[in-house]
Order: structure tokens, then sequence, then C-alpha cells
């Protein structure tokens, strides 16, 4: 990746990928970096999450009184107020970002996985090119570094599903004797990043558990307990929201009938479509085209 490139994919990534990111955990992102040449840094400390993964190079990682060799493909975290330093002499290609758990917009539940994670011991995984963690860093940079990347809400939804994914990458409970199915749960971001994607891409379909799990090529149980752990919310709760989110968006931005809009994301019925918009958005379809048609939103 040229330098151009990684100049590019740091300014989306910093413009489009800050915050808060999420609903049910939600981040706030401090600064996203892209830097082919880091070299030594001073030792110091952070009040919040820094993640970095080494796309080539080598060098260490000093945290209190520990060193870890760096080298392509290793993940590393520094936690919260703990010293550390990053020394290369030839050159490390970093890719790395800094965030902290925004507690007012989280659920209790979730926002304690990070804040356990911030006592975790495992701070170096050296392997980590196939993770998902890595494989959705990888294409979010990707992404990012393309002059033509313009759908920035990809690029939001991409970015909180790698955060998100730093639990699992450096949690030491994880890291436990688990059986196959736990083991199959490594890649969980990515099967409920895919699964977003689907529903974003579907809402006019009727959208059952089993048919997005035969989609992804998992059991509906697990596809269930994915929105559940990871999103801290129901499989039919999340495409409840994405309908009335969607729909939404098309009483704001077009002039398609409300019956239109009530089929093309999938409620089936203007009765019906009324009923759960009101519930959640406090207003009725109508009454919401003409508030924001008239500035009042």
């Amino acid at each position: 990746m040229v330098v151009q490139s990684c100049k590019h994919s740091e300014g989306i990534l910093n413009q489009y990928a800050l915050g808060p990111l999420g609903d049910e955990i939600a981040f706030k992102v401090n600064y996203w970096g892209v830097n082919p040449n880091h070299f030594n840094n001073p030792i110091h400390r952070h009040s919040f999450f820094e993640v970095c993964y080494v796309l080539s190079g080598e060098g260490l990682y000093k945290d209190l009184d520990e060193q870890y060799p760096l080298k392509k493909g290793t993940l590393f975290l520094s936690r919260p107020n703990i010293h550390h330093q990053i020394l290369s002499d030839t050159g490390l290609f970093l890719v790395f970002v800094a965030f902290e758990i925004s507690h007012e917009k989280s659920v209790d539940d979730a926002s304690s996985m990070f804040t356990q994670l911030a006592k975790t011991k495992r701070v170096c995984v050296h392997v980590a090119d196939d993770s998902p963690t890595a494989l959705i860093w990888r294409a979010l940079v990707d992404y990012t570094s393309n002059n033509r990347a313009e759908d920035f809400n990809f690029i939001t939804n991409m970015a909180h599903t790698l955060i998100l994914s730093f639990h699992s990458m450096f949690s030491e409970a994880n890291q436990q004797s688990r059986s196959p199915e736990k083991m199959f749960s490594n890649s969980s971001p990515t099967h409920l990043y895919q699964a977003k994607l689907f529903i974003r891409d579907n809402l006019s379909e009727p959208l059952k558990l089993e048919d997005v799990a035969n989609y992804l090529h998992i059991s509906s149980r697990h596809l269930s307990r994915l929105f559940s752990n990871e999103r801290c919310e129901s499989f039919s709760t999340y495409i409840r929201k994405e309908r009335v989110r969607e729909a939404a968006r098309l009483l704001e931005m077009t002039n398609l009938p409300i019956k239109e809009i009530a089929d093309v994301t999938g409620f089936g019925s203007v009765h019906y479509f009324t009923r759960i918009f009101t519930s959640v958005m406090n207003v009725s379809p109508a009454k919401y085209r003409h508030g924001y048609v008239n500035g009042k939103l």
C-alpha cells in the first residue's frame, strides 16, 4: 500500500469512523492510524485502549516489565493507564485504533466485557493474520484506501464490528479449553457482520432466522446466540429496528407513498408498519415525514 493510499485510508477513518459507534455497546474512537513507517516512540500511557496490527516489519513491544517481539501478523493491545512502548530499528507498518467505551450509551452487561478486558494479561497475539479481527481490519483499510469508498454506513458498521472483535481476541477467558461449538464462535464477528449486511440488503424479504442462518451456513441457534451475546438484543428486535431505520430514511429522502415504503421495508401492510414505526419513533410515519420536511425533527 503506497503512502498516499495510507493517508487516504487514515483520513477517511478519522472522518467517518470516530464515535460513538454502536447501539447496545457504543465506542468512542479517539483516532485511527495507518502508518507504513512506525519507528520508536517514548514510554507512555493512555487513559483508553489502543490496539495495533502489524502488517509488516519487525520490532518490540514493551508492556510494564514484559517484552513481546513484533512481526507481520501480530496484534497487540495497550490497556488503559499501563505504561508501554513500541520499538523498531527498521520500521513497522502499523494500523491502529484508540478507543474507549461510551458507558452512558451502552448497556451494563455489554460495557462490562471491555471493563474486564482492561485487566487481561493476554496483550499480544503473534499469529493472527487469519483471525476474524485481522480479516476485518485488512478489509476496512483496503476499502477506505480506495478513492471510490463512498458507503460511510458500511465503514462505520465495519469499524464497530472490528472493535467489538477485540474482546474475543484478547480476553483470557476466551482462550480456555473450548468445545468444538465454542471454538467455532471465533468467527462470531465475521458471521454477525455478514448477517447484518444480508439483513440490510434484503429488508423487503421475510428474513426468517432459519433463512439467514442457512445463508451463513451456521445453525439458527448459533445465529440467535450471536445477536443475544454480541449485540445484547434478539434477532427479531434487530430486524425490526433496521426496518424502522430504513423506513425513516425513505420518509426523509424520497416521495414514495407510505404503502410502498411499508412494502420495501418488509412490513407487509400499512397498518402493521404504522403500528411498529409509531411504537419505536413515538410518531406516525405521516407525521414523521411532515415534521422532517418542515424542519421540526
